[in-house]
């Protein structure tokens, strides 16, 4: 299929891209190469896609030298003309929507960058996929169930009450896509990702800054005292699942009841999943994984729970498995072994 994927020059963006491409996909890539965090991964990236140009230009048509069914644009999400025109002329079967402003913490000072990139980006998304395209995916967030304390994390439960902008912003999305889906029949679909890690992952991430801490000999923060649970979820059972729900487009759900409303489907054609790992880690424990990782300890220094943060998040992953037959499965030791693996060999430590 020819599949257009943003971010690709973001973690699960360029997991994604690298995988159709092997399965011999036609991979149209789109990235504004932002400084939110180091830039050097983003270009390693797509170093890795056969794309090894110092600077893009934005808007100018990049080709892989390594994977000639794959294409880059530099662009940036909310400049409408710009996509509009990469759908004209590349004409996408499929779209994989990941790229966005992350970070809950950076949404709490620079708020902006949220709206711009994570709404108006995405209505220029859906706008111009709503004529042609036969499916279209995009990235939510566990985020979204906020101030939720029943575990584990249900779609069917109501998620109106988050505690940061960038939450707000993915569950705008999920209304926004519903929208699409009901007004213009586009199939959506929507995946709420549980902490994503594993090579090529976010600087900005724990694991990210835990392990560069620890070998720095510098101390690690650790928040509301170490009384966190994460649903750590490994990058490739991430893109397993995303590549299954690409290939699988929702339709319309014919017991959906508006009497009483499932939240995950609708009579349109759509849907959300959560993709997690469905066994939440302990922080403590999830360190002492990285610690026995790189065989040394960690220095820690507790602190309160910073804000728009949660204390716990738990995916259940019951409706992935039944509608696709699939639940992630990576166990954290192996997952966080093969991160050290690749940042040693990434920053040469």
């Amino acid at each position: 299929m020819k599949i257009l994927v943003t971010g690709t020059a973001g973690f699960i963006g360029y997991s994604l891209a690298k995988r159709l491409l092997k399965r011999g996909d036609e991979v149209i890539g789109i990235d504004n190469i932002n400084d939110y965090y180091d830039p050097r991964v983003k270009y390693g990236r797509l170093k890795e896609l056969g794309l090894e140009e110092r600077e893009f230009k934005f808007n100018q048509k990049y080709v892989s030298k390594k994977y000639p069914f794959h294409s880059f644009y530099r662009v940036n999400l909310e400049d409408k003309k710009a996509i509009e025109e990469i759908f004209k002329k590349e004409k996408p079967q499929r779209v994989c929507h990941l790229a966005a402003q992350a970070g809950v913490r950076y949404s709490l000072t620079n708020p902006e960058a949220y709206i711009q990139s994570n709404i108006v980006g995405f209505l220029n998304i859906l706008e111009a996929s709503k004529k042609d395209v036969e499916h279209l995916v995009y990235a939510s967030s566990s985020s979204v169930y906020g101030l939720n304390e029943r575990m584990p994390f249900s779609v069917e439960d109501n998620v109106d009450h988050p505690v940061s902008l960038y939450a707000a912003s993915k569950k705008s999305n999920e209304l926004m896509a519903h929208t699409y889906s009901h007004l213009f029949n586009l199939p959506t679909t929507g995946l709420r990702f549980f902490t994503v890690y594993g090579p090529w992952g976010r600087p900005d991430m724990a694991l990210f800054l835990f392990t560069k801490a620890i070998l720095e000999d510098k101390p690690i923060d650790v928040f509301n005292y170490g009384d966190m649970q994460r649903d750590f979820t490994y990058i490739d059972d991430i893109v397993e699942g995303v590549v299954r729900v690409i290939d699988k487009p929702p339709k319309k759900d014919k017991c959906w009841s508006g009497r009483r409303p499932n939240p995950a489907s609708s009579k349109a054609p759509y849907r959300v999943y959560n993709i997690g790992n469905g066994s939440p880690v302990k922080l403590l424990d999830f360190i002492e994984a990285i610690e026995n990782a790189l065989g040394k300890k960690a220095k820690k220094n507790f602190l309160p729970m910073q804000m728009g943060d949660v204390k716990a998040t738990w995916a259940d992953t019951f409706t992935l498995e039944r509608d696709f037959n699939y639940k992630p499965s990576t166990p954290i030791q192996k997952g966080i072994n093969n991160f050290i693996s690749w940042y040693r060999k990434f920053y040469g430590v």
